[in-house]
């Protein structure tokens, strides 16, 4: 074999090495935008944003957000159901104009921005030694196992298709290898929708009446102070939601994300994620627990397969027919799919508890007991917990904050007093 064959040859594996790297990141990606894409349009329906719009800002979101986490944390990020409530009540104030929300939107990632600026003032290490595996832990089983009743209230819709969906991705999980067992969420949401087609459960009429490409119904934003004021104090009570997220991104992937890039650039970038979603007429963006525990199932955790899921989601909201389709996948397909990925992340939780050999003598036992009770009991705590602190200001409604916010804060406060000894230690 001459020479020029053999370097003609060896530049022909390479091509072919590299379209099926392609390839591969491809369907990962595509499996990321299953996963996001049902929680993503689902705040928009509920508040009345274009779900267009909120693709749009979720994509452009999550590459600001990796620009400025210099693209080591693979996240994405989609729209916040905290902002739900008082995103509805600024459109009912206003007399359904969401353009006020989008100012109190604005300015609640202005809010983001400089908190990130005061933790890198403090010092992340600083924040960090409030953040202990048995304050930690807890709450990533109760960002997991307080979706799990959404992820069954989306199944009721139809149990058979559901189960069916969550049997075959369990079955290719736990039996399958490679690259198959990488694609278990996609296969899985593959033969729940074959299945219900058959079934007549598929809506055919969303993809045939979506027109191949058109304009979202992007807007610009209106302050007003009353608006603000409803919307902007939210920051507070999702700051230790971001924190969970990120923190149990990082325990999935085997790396501290709080500390390197930084808990100020993570912050950051869900404010220029915000801001950007503002802007445009879409909602506030978070980072998402259902592609973390795509992470968590498929074990590949490289942030450029996250780019290029944001990248399709941006191009998703311009390409109606592709939406449409999205927008056929039954509820039940991915309440089945949700099942498994909320479950994977409780036991993050868990594992985060039983990595670090915390003690679990009967300080740190009360500690994460009363972060799981208070944060999966808030349906039945004081109302849903949503306590709120009153603000003379015309139209304002308060800070209100959710069950984990609440748990997250009591479990630090507890640990702090309980455990002062071996921080000063």
């Amino acid at each position: 074999m001459s020479e020029s064959t053999i370097k003609k040859t060896t530049v022909q594996v390479k091509e072919s090495s590299n379209l099926f790297q392609l390839s591969k990141k491809v369907i990962l990606a595509l499996q990321h935008l299953i996963a996001m894409f049902g929680a993503t349009v689902l705040v928009p329906m509920l508040t009345g944003f274009d779900p267009a719009v909120a693709l749009i800002a979720a994509g452009a979101g999550t590459l600001l957000f990796h620009a400025v986490t210099k693209g080591k944390v693979p996240v994405f990020l989609g729209s916040s159901f905290a902002f739900i409530p008082v995103v509805i009540t600024v459109r009912e104030t206003y007399n359904g104009d969401l353009s006020y929300a989008q100012g109190g939107i604005i300015v609640a990632g202005i809010i983001y921005i400089l908190m990130s600026l005061l933790i890198k003032k403090v010092g992340v290490k600083n924040i960090t030694k409030f953040l202990p595996a048995q304050v930690v832990g807890p709450m990533i089983m109760v960002i997991g196992l307080s979706l799990v009743p959404v992820a069954i209230d989306m199944s009721s819709n139809h149990f058979a298709i559901a189960l069916l969906t969550l049997g075959t991705a369990l079955v290719i999980n736990f039996t399958a290898k490679g690259f198959i067992r990488q694609l278990s969420i996609l296969i899985a949401v593959v033969v729940g929708y074959v299945v219900s087609l058959q079934l007549g459960l598929v809506d055919t009429a969303v993809m045939r009446e979506a027109s191949l490409v058109a304009m979202p119904n992007f807007s610009t934003p209106k302050f007003e102070i009353g608006a603000i004021m409803v919307i902007a104090p939210i920051v507070l009570a999702v700051f230790m939601e971001h924190i969970g997220d990120i923190t149990t991104n990082g325990e999935v992937v085997g790396q501290n994300f709080i500390e390197e890039p930084g808990l100020n650039r993570t912050l950051l970038g869900d404010g220029l994620a915000t801001l950007f979603a503002g802007f445009i007429g879409g909602p506030a963006n978070t980072t998402y627990g259902e592609n973390t525990g795509v992470l968590a199932i498929t074990k590949n955790y490289d942030p450029s397969i996250l780019r290029l899921a944001a990248v399709f989601a941006i191009i998703l909201g311009f390409v109606a027919k592709v939406g449409g389709f999205l927008s056929s996948i039954p509820v039940a397909v991915m309440g089945g799919i949700s099942l498994m990925l909320f479950s994977m992340i409780a036991i993050v939780g868990v594992k985060t508890i039983k990595n670090s050999e915390t003690a679990l003598n009967g300080k740190n036992i009360i500690i994460i007991a009363t972060i799981l009770i208070l944060g999966l009991g808030s349906d039945y705590i004081g109302g849903a917990l949503n306590m709120t602190v009153g603000i003379p200001i015309p139209f304002a409604q308060g800070i209100a904050i959710t069950g984990l916010s609440f748990a997250g804060l009591v479990g630090v406060l507890l640990n702090v007093v309980l455990n002062r000894n071996e921080q000063q230690a």
